[in-house]
């Protein structure tokens, strides 16, 4: 006799079904076997299972167990097949008679040796593919529930231990289903107000404008400057979360395990800022298994580089494919997985090693050598990626110490809601968010000038030696500083604005 329980193994962002098939007989008694490639978690699920049983009162087979995760060429990891290998052996040793179709069921979720059922990570991604193929249960661990029932179509329930699993499906007492909740996507916790920061008022602009087309921004200044407030303050204006955005930014962290058990859906978006020690692997993901890596966890959101300098050459240039396609092809002996990464880059360096060259109160103490080692850690082709370069000079002791109140990111924020609604309509039948976004195409079609603006084009061309991708870029800025001021069409003082935002040298 044998039985087939459907389960799910998470791939990269997506999911694939498995059927655990379960048989006895045919070898010693008693023995338990796990076929069908699965990494060790898998196979240490025989002792959680076989404990799990006994400790719920219910009947282990003493016969030969042999359990069968289809396909067998699909790399099975982690322990969220403890649930399903439970059910289906205890399906063919007929501890219980179930009153249920299983055709159109599916069990996840890791075994404490209790029977106490433990959360796992990458639910979403089950559940939408449970969706896609007809399912109409899930079962998972109560505290993945929520994040499950985001899809709202499924029948999500959530399972505490495997002996009140087993009474549900007999129908002696059935669990209730958890139901759908509505999220709040403007109810966003603020650390620090764009109002706090004294001076620095062209920084402050150009921060909008980044906010607002999702534009990669280098802020170049000595220590002490405010880089890095202006930088944690970004969180406050950037524009509220759709359902979908905040879907899929969920599901990266779901896959990740970083989703936090009480917060079924990410309703603000990302800020990461990895520390300058970080590795390749922990900025674009990686590993034995494929994860997702920090450029993929701030998507749709702000990746932020404090002090950028001093990143390793070899790790920043990881960045190139992610800041110019938004997405992360990350190839392993495992296999090739591809990551979303459409982040903002926010960067803060100073201008040499000791911080001071360029400032006009304290004198640099670096040499020309040092100061020209220190600006070649940053690559040509990185600097062309980033947008707006803009210098953030010390702040005078009149404006620190003024009374006088800027605007607050709440004033910031609207503005800023207001140019991405423009967007939105704009891309309505486009695959685009974002200015930021299109392709060359695109900006043909989206960002005509004038002839006057194309003469101011042709000569900074020239004259700035700019390549074609940063011509490109300069009309897809100076189309987010015309949203800004509710323009429809881009004039030649958003393209002199723009522009100066390129690096001088």
């Amino acid at each position: 006799m044998s039985s087939k329980i459907l389960s799910a193994a998470v791939i990269g962002l997506d999911a694939e079904l498995v059927e655990v098939e379960a048989d006895t007989g045919g070898g010693e008694l008693g023995s338990f076997a796990i076929v069908g490639l699965p990494d060790a978690a898998v196979s240490e699920s025989k002792e959680r299972v076989r404990s799990a049983i006994k400790n719920s009162k219910l009947f282990f087979p003493k016969l030969k167990v042999t359990i069968n995760l289809a396909p067998a060429d699909l790399k099975k990891h982690g322990p969220s097949y403890d649930l399903p290998i439970a059910v289906s052996i205890l399906l063919i040793a007929e501890s219980f008679k179930p009153d249920c179709d299983f055709n159109k069921m599916l069990f996840t979720g890791e075994l404490a040796l209790s029977g106490e059922v433990r959360p796992i990570n990458g639910v979403l991604p089950i559940a939408i593919k449970a969706k896609k193929q007809g399912i109409q249960t899930l079962y998972v661990p109560r505290e993945n529930a929520k994040e499950a029932k985001l899809v709202k179509e499924l029948n999500v329930i959530p399972v505490d231990n495997l002996r009140q699993l087993i009474d549900h499906l007999q129908g002696i007492k059935l669990i209730e289903p958890i139901a759908y909740s509505k999220f709040d996507f403007s109810n966003t916790e603020i650390l620090s107000d764009m109002s706090h920061i004294k001076g620095q008022e062209h920084v402050k602009r150009a921060v909008e404008i980044s906010a607002a087309g999702a534009h990669n921004l280098l802020m170049l200044g000595p220590p002490g400057a405010g880089k890095t407030l202006i930088a944690r303050s970004i969180p406050s204006i950037l524009p509220d979360l759709t359902l979908e955005e905040a879907l899929e930014i969920t599901k990266i962290y779901s896959v990740a395990g970083t989703l936090k058990t009480s917060a079924a859906l990410i309703t603000s978006r990302p800020f990461r800022a990895p520390h300058h020690t970080a590795s390749g692997v922990a900025l674009v993901g990686g590993g034995t298994w494929p994860r997702p890596g920090e450029i993929s966890l701030a998507h749709r959101g702000v990746l932020f580089l404090d002090e950028f300098g001093e990143f390793p050459r070899q790790v920043m240039e990881n960045l190139r494919q992610p800041l110019e396609d938004g997405i992360i092809n990350v190839s392993r002996a495992a296999g090739s997985l591809t990551f979303p990464a459409k982040f903002v880059l926010i960067a803060a360096m100073n201008p040499c090693p000791c911080g001071y060259y360029g400032d006009k109160e304290k004198q640099c103490v670096c040499s020309s050598v040092q100061i020209l080692n220190y600006r070649k850690k940053i690559s040509g082709p990185i600097i062309d990626r980033i947008d707006m370069h803009i210098e953030v000079p010390r702040v005078k002791f009149d404006k620190l110490s003024s009374d006088h109140s800027s605007e607050d990111s709440k004033t910031i924020k609207q503005r800023i809601q207001k140019a991405r609604q423009i967007q939105k309509q704009r891309f309505q039948k486009s695959p685009y968010i974002t200015n930021s976004e299109m392709s060359s195409h695109a900006v043909k079609q989206f960002c005509p000038v004038d002839e006057t603006s194309k003469q101011l084009l042709r000569n900074a061309v020239d004259q700035m030696h700019l390549s074609a991708r940063a011509y490109f870029r300069i009309l897809k800025l100076a189309r987010t500083i015309a949203d800004l001021a509710e323009e429809e069409k881009i004039l030649t003082t958003h393209i002199a604005e723009a522009l100066q935002y390129r690096p001088k040298v």
